[in-house]
């Protein structure tokens, strides 16, 4: 395949090659891939961007509960704060956490959400991208392009890592998001390919070794918060990055590096509410308090 990609070295030797942005590269890789025309592989993500635009307003506009019970309502109360209070973290921050938020309320109640890359990082994505989309004024065409870069990184991670949280921890999912998020974002803020590499890089060293730990084994709780830890990360990262702030690691050890990590973690770490803060007093009450 002439745009095929297996790393992120690879793919920033290709984007030279051709001349490329990440973005186009690929839309080229899927169309060779799917047989489908360039356009019609844009018209799939613009499906997918929209159903991401949706959740990030839904949680603002409508009461949501999940169906655990453990989060409900956040977005609101963020947004509340913002407006009638001083943010530690400024507006700009303040809506990136209120739109991965609200995306992982609408997840836990059973809403559509795209699982980008999984269910329990879904807010990252959209809460780094939508935001910033909208905060500068960028099209839809534009989201779209971030979206294609970020899944390069995806493509890559997912090819010699892992983004389950069952096998690598919460570090390889929303450390695998919020990686894409931040490649996505240089992108769109018109960043080289180099950049949007080491953006992803700087993501998962900051979350290196993140344990999942779901109360009840519910993606609910810490795993919101942990989308708003994570849209913080993919903008911070991609901020570094294109001040010229490249990481001292390259982004393929680093996916190496995190790979690793999480084959070391104990199973209790990974996923299966046996751990961490699953298995506090607290966590374990409320386990009963759900299940009976």
């Amino acid at each position: 395949m002439k745009y095929n990609f297996t790393s992120g070295a690879e793919l920033i030797e290709k984007c030279k090659e051709f001349n490329l942005k990440i973005h186009e590269m690929c839309v080229e890789r899927e169309a060779e891939l799917s047989g489908k025309s360039t356009e019609e592989v844009r018209e799939q993500m613009r499906v997918s961007l929209n159903i991401m635009k949706a959740a990030t307003e839904k949680a603002v506009e409508e009461d949501i509960k999940s169906m655990g019970g453990l989060i409900g309502g956040e977005a609101k109360k963020l947004t509340a704060f913002r407006s009638s209070s001083r943010s530690v973290c400024g507006e700009l921050m303040n809506k990136a956490m209120v739109a991965a938020m609200g995306t992982m309320e609408v997840n836990a109640s059973m809403g559509l959400i795209v699982a980008a890359p999984t269910a329990g990082s879904c807010g990252i994505l959209p809460g780094a991208v939508v935001t910033i989309g909208k905060e500068y004024g960028f099209s839809d065409d534009e989201m779209i392009d971030a979206l294609f870069a970020a899944s390069a990184i995806g493509v890559i991670i997912t090819r010699n890592a892992t983004v389950s949280g069952a096998e690598g921890g919460c570090q390889a999912e929303t450390g695998a998001a919020a990686a894409m998020a931040a490649a996505g974002v240089v992108e769109m803020m018109g960043g080289s390919a180099e950049q949007a590499v080491h953006a992803a890089s700087h993501c998962l060293q900051n979350v290196m070794g993140l344990v999942c730990d779901p109360i009840a084994g519910l993606v609910e709780a810490p795993c919101q918060g942990r989308n708003a830890i994570g849209v913080a990360n993919a903008l911070i990262s991609a901020e570094l990055s294109l001040a010229g702030i490249l990481n001292i690691i390259p982004f393929d050890e680093t996916v190496a590096a995190m790979y690793k990590v999480g084959k070391t973690l104990p199973m209790e770490l990974r996923e299966t509410a046996l751990g961490g803060v699953a298995a506090t007093c607290t966590g374990c009450s409320l386990t009963k308090k759900i299940f009976g």
